[in-house]
Order: C-alpha cells, then structure tokens, then sequence
C-alpha cells in the first residue's frame, strides 16, 4: 500500500502542465532573416521524435534535434507553427504538443518603382532621368541598399548605392522596356520593380507624296492613288491630304510607315494642287505640292473659276430654252405669212410698184446725181391697203425731189433732199425719172 502512494506521487498530472514550446528567432522576423523554430520541453526536458508544423499541415521530423533551420524568411514564410514530441519524464515517456505560434515575416522594403523624367516619352535630344524608389523599414533604416538598372535583358549599371540613372541626348535607339533591382548590402532579399517603357519621340521628317494614276493624265472616272510617307518620325503619325489647301482625308499610321488615299475623278473640281501632312506628338510637317490634271483639261487658277463652273450647266440650259422659243415663234410666224409691212402694193397689170428706189450713180459726167424712183398705189388696191391705214382718211405719197449734185457739194458729201406730201387723187402708178 505504501509502494502505490510513492508511486502516485511521482505520476505528474498531464492535463493541466504545458510541458512544450515553441520559439521562433529573431522576433521580429524580417526579409532576408534566418528564421529558426526551437521545440522545447517545461524545464529543458530531454525530448525526442519531434515534429514540426505549419498551418496544421506536417513540415518536418527529427527524432533528436529540437530546432529547425528555415533559411532566409520571405514573406511566404509566414505562418502558424507549432511542434510535438515524446516527453521522458522518470520513470514514463509520453507525447505532447506545443501550442501555436504566429511567425509574422515583416516587409524590409517594397518593390521598387521605375520612373523616367521629366516623361516616359521625352523628345529626342533631351536629358532623361530614371530612378528607382524604395523606403527601407524603420527598425531596419540602418542598412544600405544597392540599385542596378537594366534593358531589354541588358544590365546598363551594376550594383551600386545610386538610385538614379542619366541618359544624356536621347535617341530613337533609347526607346525599350527598363527595370530596377535592388538588394540590401550583403542581404539575400532582391525586388525588381515593374517594367517601364521609355519611347523617345523624334520629330516627323518631311513627307513625301506621289501621285499614282495610268500613264496618261486621268479622266473623269479613273481611279487616283495618294501616296505620302515620312521617313522618320515616332509613331504615331497622323497623315492629312489637302487639295489647294482644303482637307480632302486623313489616316493614322500606328507603326508609321507609308499611308495612301484612294479616289475616284468626279468632275474636272478633283483637279488641281495635292500636298499630305505628317504630324505626331513633337512636330508637323507638310509635303511639296503635287499637280493633277485632268485629260482635255486646263485648271482654272482664277478664284472665279470655282463658283463659275457650277453655273455652266445652267446658263447653257437657259440658252436652250430661249432658242426653243424663238424657233416655235418663227415657225408660227412663217405659217402665218409675212409682216404686213413687207406686202408691196400690185400694179394693175400684176407688177408691183416698188415703194421707194435710190440709186446713186457714179459714172462719167452723172457722177454724183441721185435717181429715185417712187411709186403710188392704186385706187384698185385701196381696198388692200385700207387694213394698214387704220384711223386715216386718206393715202399719202412720199415723193423725192432728185437733183444733179454740184461738184461742190459732192466734195462735202451731202445731199439735201426735200420732201412734200402731195394730197392727190389715186391713180396708177406713175413712174418719175430725173
């Protein structure tokens, strides 16, 4: 009885006694940190077949050793660990398992960031300026950091303590994809910042346009090709085309390169003088003039010639209807005879007297004498005549005195005529010669 009491005595109480620990060295735990887990037993009790555990999840065993070497800490290192173990107390061995401990691994830096200045996009010629920004954690302000810069797979500067990176007169060939890396002195810990595209913009050189259509000078109907093409120039390019300076199109060139404008001739207005333009973001240029002509052609150079050229379609309309009407005029007057005035009076034998006869004879000696013929209308006509003498009593003749011209008064190259109306009796007609 007494053996049993000594025995009891000597069993510890199991579940109230925290008999494992767990430690995690350094605290706090940084980038770049040996991180270290110690298993230990209440009082540095011999323990063995130790297990160590992340998360809940089996991580590592050794059936002597208490501590556990997990390299340089990351920030995937953190994690909730715990540990367990056979515990030998005298005379009995039993297993137990540690609480959880939560290993936070702090940030020593931040990813750096790449940026150009004065812009990512800085015209050719000038100063760009890249740095690389990153802010070391308080407690670990002491340290040194080193800056290396690259290109497109290239280092362009080593490790070294300066953050920045000049590029002097920058060139076309400057443009590409740059990053930073940075590291402590004598740390493992390396970030690298997000790429960062530098594109050096260089001015447009002038354009060139050509002019593509068959052999000979196109038509109305024929199909014209716009060429224009800036041997440099960054990208993109604006391409304009203008005809006497009045914008006809435009095309974006993304890449650059050549760009074209496709048309049909529609009226002799689509002749004239062509030019294109080639702008980007430093600078605009403009082509030499290109002159289309058309087949049978000749441009107007007069500012009139533009607004007249629309009106010519319908003056010559206005001209067509005006010679219509005038030919049904005529037509209509021919079928209706002749004009009353042009009907001479008929002589009782079917002759017709001559209203009025001048003639003026220059031969020999009667050089300068005037013969005049007149003639009055029978009474046998009055009745044909009547409808022209309307609102008159009677009929009167206009007679011509004739005379012999002295040689003074042919020199002058005047002759006095004098009329008379004569009231006399219709008659036949009489004939009077001088």
């Amino acid at each position: 009885m007494l053996l049993w009491t000594a025995v009891l005595l000597f069993v510890p109480c199991v579940g109230k006694t925290v008999w494992l620990y767990l430690q995690a060295w350094p605290n706090p735990v940084f980038e770049g940190d040996a991180l270290t887990l110690r298993c230990q037993g209440l009082k540095n009790t011999p323990l063995s077949q130790v297990k160590f555990y992340r998360d809940g999840k089996f991580l590592h065993f050794s059936k002597k050793n208490q501590t556990l070497s997990m390299g340089a800490a990351t920030v995937q290192s953190r994690g909730q660990y715990s540990c367990s173990g056979q515990v030998m107390y005298i005379p009995q061995t039993f297993t137990q398992t540690s609480e959880t401990a939560m290993v936070q691994v702090q940030e020593l830096f931040p990813p750096p960031v790449l940026s150009a200045i004065p812009s990512p996009e800085p015209r050719e010629g000038s100063l760009v300026t890249l740095r690389c920004q990153t802010k070391l954690h308080p407690l670990r302000s002491a340290l040194r950091l080193l800056f290396s810069f690259h290109k497109d797979g290239h280092t362009l500067q080593d490790r070294g303590p300066h953050p920045e990176l000049c590029i002097p007169g920058a060139k076309e060939g400057d443009s590409g994809l740059y990053w930073c890396e940075v590291a402590p002195e004598g740390g493992q810990v390396q970030k690298q910042s997000p790429q960062l595209e530098v594109r050096v913009q260089a001015p447009v050189s002038r354009p060139v346009l050509t002019l593509h259509h068959g052999p000979a000078d196109p038509a109305v109907g024929d199909m014209v090709q716009l060429l224009c093409e800036a041997q440099r120039g960054s990208p993109p390019i604006l391409y304009s085309f203008y005809l006497d300076e009045k914008i006809v199109g435009n095309h974006s060139a993304p890449c650059g390169g050549t760009t074209s404008l496709l048309f049909p001739v529609k009226s002799e207005q689509d002749a004239g003088n062509y030019s294109c333009e080639a702008e980007n973001s430093v600078s605009r240029e403009r082509s030499e003039p290109k002159k289309l002509s058309l087949k049978g052609s000749q441009v107007l150079s007069t500012p009139a010639s533009n607004w007249l050229v629309p009106w010519l379609p319908a003056s010559l309309l206005g001209l067509m209807v005006i010679a219509a009407a005038l030919l049904i005029y005529l037509r209509s007057w021919r079928k209706a005879g002749p004009l009353p005035s042009q009907i001479p009076p008929t002589a009782p034998g079917g002759e017709q007297c001559p209203l009025y006869a001048n003639v003026h004879h220059q031969k020999g000696k009667d050089e300068g004498v005037v013969y005049s013929v007149v003639h009055r209308t029978s009474k046998r006509s009055e009745a044909r005549s009547a409808e022209f003498t309307v609102g008159r009593k009677d009929s009167s003749i206009i007679c011509a005195e004739v005379r012999c011209l002295q040689p003074s008064e042919i020199s002058s190259k005047e002759v006095n005529m004098r009329s008379r109306t004569l009231q006399e009796p219709l008659g036949d007609c009489e004939e009077v010669l001088c």
